[in-house]
């Protein structure tokens, strides 16, 4: 195992905080949406509007139930149970993982995902994903520093804030998607039925043009809360891999991002868009900073 210093738990990170920037920036087209989505029920059941908001709140709640969190999320990212060569690899890494964070090494679950790409991720408050070819390409002292990366996320509970802003824009997703649905089927129609009157055609037209509007609205406060994700999430990149080197797996982590460096990934985002549109610091630049505070643990 390696050396370490005392890690113990979790601990809420200044990046656990600031993710919360997205979720606020989300929770008015999410309550907008919870509306929108309460008119039509009403005119059925007579429940009040406070009650679809809660009732959201309360399911999203559930997720975090560790088993209802693993069932949920692992179709959803194609994630499977390690084959008994994989646990064979993973195992003994994960046990001196805990050891080093001083938690029982039971309170994660390891999940594999065949992909061709190295890669690793936490997600949900409980799952630790790593891809097959990243078992494939690391060594074992490699994975480890990976997986200590990704375990130091959940210790910072940087996981947090992410699950509940992906809750909350399923809603905001859906009423875009429909309203654009709508708005194709308002233009068809007008242009099949009521081209022969201008009155009629002027009114599809303005029908058309609202749901745009409205669909825009919900689309743009996705877009608007991704890129500030993406922003915030770059500070818990830097924060994840300072626990890591506190957990004495800085060189294990360095040495596996030299490898995404040299497969050809980790690279500096070119633009604003670009920079908009990536959750992680470059590679190399996260090199530098590891071996600086190796050099200098106390900074």
């Amino acid at each position: 195992m390696a050396s370490s210093q005392t890690v113990r738990g979790r601990h809420v990170e200044r990046s656990a905080l600031t993710a919360l920037l997205p979720v606020a920036a989300l929770l008015p087209f999410w309550l907008l949406a919870m509306v929108v989505i309460w008119l039509p029920i009403r005119l059925i059941v007579d429940v009040p509007v406070w009650s679809f908001p809660l009732a959201w709140l309360l399911l999203g709640a559930i997720l975090f139930v560790p088993p209802i969190q693993v069932a949920v999320l692992s179709p959803l990212f194609g994630a499977r149970e390690p084959t008994d060569d994989e646990a064979a690899v993973i195992a003994p890494i994960w046990r001196d993982l805990a050891m080093a964070a001083n938690l029982p090494r039971y309170r994660y679950v390891l999940r594999v995902v065949d992909s061709a790409e190295l890669n690793a991720f936490a997600c949900g408050g409980h799952m630790v994903v790593v891809t097959t070819f990243a078992l494939d390409e690391l060594t074992d002292r490699e994975l480890s520093g990976v997986l200590a990366h990704e375990l130091s996320h959940h210790l910072g509970l940087h996981t947090f804030a992410l699950t509940i802003g992906h809750w909350l824009s399923l809603p905001v997703v859906a009423l875009a998607r429909i309203g654009f649905f709508f708005q194709n089927v308002a233009r068809a129609a007008t242009d099949s039925f009521a081209s022969h009157s201008a009155v009629l055609t002027a009114l599809g037209r303005i029908v058309s043009g609202l749901l745009t509007a409205v669909s825009w609205v919900f689309l743009a406060a996705l877009y608007a809360s991704d890129a500030l994700g993406n922003l915030v999430a770059q500070s818990s990149e830097f924060e994840a891999d300072r626990r890591a080197v506190h957990m004495g797996y800085g060189r294990a982590l360095a040495d596996a991002l030299r490898q995404v460096i040299r497969l050809g990934g980790g690279r500096r985002a070119i633009g604003w868009r670009a920079r908009l549109m990536t959750s992680h610091p470059p590679a190399r630049t996260r090199v530098a900073r590891i071996e600086a505070m190796m050099r200098h643990p106390s900074g």
